[in-house]
């Protein structure tokens, strides 16, 4: 089979690498417009899960990205002046240049054709046809009506550093400006370097005046402003400039034998960290269902696009909920630091109270020790959970329904007995 993959980003270099793998006669070839080592952003984070899927796929490459990670089990929330620790996540990170090098040199190894500095003027003829060419896609675009493709800005707007600054935690910083409420998302990935995501809505992003900034400007203005965090330290620049996250969906994410992989397919906003993850978990779905199929390109894309399309509309949908939350973190800035830190963490609703206390008991219970009124507990006793906490003067907060019905209440008002 005559592989054509446009895009070597991970996304399309690992499924190279695991198309080649599967069956060295492939044809398998990836052509990028870009320098092996170009790249946006810094830092790439990894859920145990992924890894897994990764180790099972290939084990070379899962010992060699694994071998170069940054661990950490930490969330840190600098919040009104306190600083308010989680414990029990597992992060895994590497700098994305590092994970394409492996993935380079992996390809290369078991037979894959990289062709760097290449333009894709018209796109090439191949049994299978890959676009895995980002949220710019030149695939998608040729195909977009009969992907159903649809592009949109999604949250506020960011800007993605890097600093010397070397993290011990995934920390969120926020930070009140004059302008208003300005956030950022950090967090190590070698023993020299952080990721350091400043974001802000719109109206605040205007009015600080980082809309008329250049590259230096704004690294200057935001070294400046979070001056206390970096203690010292220097934010980097790799072609740092202010944007939107656009989001991408189609409905469809093949067309006759074109399929779409990773970013070029669909994102998932950056505060829930996953596009890397969803691009190397699409890429392995790709290659087992031709496995399954592999002399049937069709029935192979449609299998693909029958596994992967529920998983990542779920990741969407949390990463969506995730990305509004903080266009409108400032509402919640009148909150008191630990009722804050936890609708913080739960933002999206891939964490909830009750896996919350798995991983942290010890900041669920100062939780429930808070919600219930924090000094009314007696000596060595526990605090309900927050449903059976006390409110303005009732016992609890269950709504008891009477003759089968629940009761109606008046707009803003909350039923509580």
């Amino acid at each position: 089979m005559k592989v054509r993959v446009v895009g070597a980003g991970p996304a399309g270099l690992y499924l190279a690498i695991l198309l080649k793998k599967a069956d060295p006669r492939h044809d398998v070839a990836v052509i990028e417009r870009n320098a092996p080592d170009a790249t946006f952003g810094w830092g790439v984070v990894f859920s145990e899960e992924t890894l897994g899927s990764l180790r099972d796929a290939d084990p070379e490459t899962h010992l060699r990205i694994t071998d170069t990670f940054a661990r950490w089990p930490t969330v840190d929330i600098r919040y009104r002046g306190r600083l308010l620790r989680s414990r029990g996540h597992a992060f895994s990170a590497i700098a994305r240049k590092l994970l394409l090098q492996i993935l380079q040199e992996r390809a290369r190894e078991v037979g894959v054709e990289l062709t760097f500095h290449e333009e894709v003027a018209e796109l090439p003829e191949a049994d299978l046809l890959v676009g895995a060419d980002g949220v710019n896609s030149l695939v998608r675009r040729t195909y977009a009506d009969e992907f159903g493709a649809r592009v949109q800005p999604q949250g506020c707007k960011y800007v993605w550093f890097g600093t010397d600054l070397v993290l011990d935690a995934f920390t969120f910083i926020f930070k009140e400006a004059e302008a208003g409420l300005v956030q950022v998302h950090a967090y190590p990935f070698d023993e020299n370097t952080s990721t350091w995501i400043i974001e802000c809505p719109h109206a605040t992003w205007r009015a600080l005046g980082l809309d008329a900034m250049d590259e230096a400007e704004s690294l200057a203005a935001c070294e400046a402003l979070f001056a206390e965090e970096l203690g010292g330290h220097r934010l980097l620049s790799n072609r740092s400039l202010w944007t939107d996250f656009m989001l991408v969906r189609n409905e469809s994410w093949h067309h006759g034998n074109v399929v779409l992989l990773g970013d070029a397919a669909h994102t998932a906003h950056f505060s829930i960290g996953s596009g890397t993850k969803l691009a190397m978990e699409d890429a392995i779905a790709l290659a087992q269902a031709f496995q399954r199929h592999p002399r049937d390109v069709e029935r192979a894309l449609v299998d693909y696009e029958l596994e992967r399309q529920p998983v990542v509309e779920r990741f969407q949908q949390a990463a969506g909920d995730s990305a509004a939350y903080f266009t409108r973190v400032a509402r919640y800035a009148h909150m008191d630091p630990m009722p804050f830190a936890f609708n913080l963490l739960t933002r999206s609703g891939r964490v909830t109270h009750a896996n919350l206390a798995q991983r942290d008991p010890q900041f669920v219970r100062v939780l429930d020790a808070w919600f219930h009124g924090g000094g009314d507990l007696r000596p060595g006793a526990v605090a309900p959970p927050p449903m059976f906490a006390p409110w303005n003067g009732l016992r609890n907060r269950v709504v008891r329904a009477t003759d089968g019905r629940v009761p109606r209440w008046p707009p803003g008002r909350c039923g509580r007995t």
